[in-house]
């Protein structure tokens, strides 16, 4: 003899009737949740892609609400015991063909029924040590990553203070550089020349007053003193032994001529007294 047929197995049933959909649609997916507990056929759902998982996923948690709420289990204790398919009522529409003949529409539906039961207790020690394996190994990736989240804080965290601390110690040696360029402005900067052993004053140090002044003085000089002043030194007297008059030094400046004139004229009379002297 057989085993129960699939609508009389024991445990809590859910079914949704007369959904447009054809069976063979939604038993591609059932086949994927058939003997799964019910935490992993949710995960399986979840990633399944097709238009049956949605509505599956609706029928399974109307499933294990009912087992909860109308027999008193444990919704982590559940597992599927039984998921199938039947076609429902299956609707006839045509649509033109060529020649004037017709072609069948079949709008095809299906019935889903989803059974939940309590595991045995050997498989329900297994679900249970796995499950625990399973946090175990989660709790450590999330430690895992939670020190390396830290890890990377921390290391970011003594980036960012050691630039900070540069940039203050550059700005406090800026302020130390700016202060001693303070005091050397105040005092009077010299600097020694290393060839020649002299002591040159920076132009920038020179008070630009005194500067004004003595070019001021000299220019005034050189304007106001007078060409009679200028005395210019008797060369002829010390050769000649005579002394030059006024007219003669007046003479002289203007033109060479009568100069020249009145040498030739005292030569002449000197040359005359010697004789009459003889």
């Amino acid at each position: 003899m057989t085993g129960p047929k699939t609508n009389e197995r024991e445990g809590t049933r859910a079914t949704l009737r007369g959904y447009h959909m054809s069976a063979s649609k939604a038993r591609v997916v059932l086949d994927l949740i058939r003997g799964e507990d019910v935490t992993t056929a949710r995960e399986i759902l979840a990633g399944t892609t097709r238009e049956a998982a949605d509505v599956i996923s609706k029928v399974l948690a109307s499933a294990v609400a009912n087992a909860v709420n109308n027999d008193a289990m444990n919704s982590e204790e559940l597992y599927v015991a039984a998921a199938y398919a039947d076609e429902g009522i299956t609707m006839k529409r045509f649509t033109p063909r060529a020649r004037g003949r017709a072609g069948a529409i079949r709008k095809r539906a299906c019935h889903i029924t989803v059974v939940v039961a309590r595991l045995d207790e050997e498989r329900l020690e297994m679900v249970r040590s796995a499950r625990s394996a399973q946090a175990t190994a989660s709790r450590a990736r999330r430690v895992s990553s939670s020190r390396r989240r830290a890890d990377q804080t921390a290391s970011l965290n003594k980036r960012e203070n050691a630039a900070a601390q540069a940039a203050e110690d550059e700005a406090l040696e800026a302020q130390s550089r700016d202060a001693e360029l303070d005091d050397l402005d105040e005092v009077e900067l010299e600097t020694f020349d290393n060839e020649s052993g002299a002591i040159h004053t920076p132009v920038e140090d020179l008070e630009t007053d005194d500067v004004v002044d003595d070019s001021a003085d000299e220019t005034v000089d050189e304007v106001t003193t007078p060409q009679a002043d200028v005395v210019e030194p008797a060369t002829d007297a010390a050769t000649t032994g005579e002394v030059e008059t006024p007219e003669d030094v007046v003479a002289s400046e203007d033109t060479n001529e009568p100069v020249a004139e009145a040498t030739a004229s005292d030569e002449t009379t000197s040359h005359d007294d010697t004789e009459e002297t003889n």
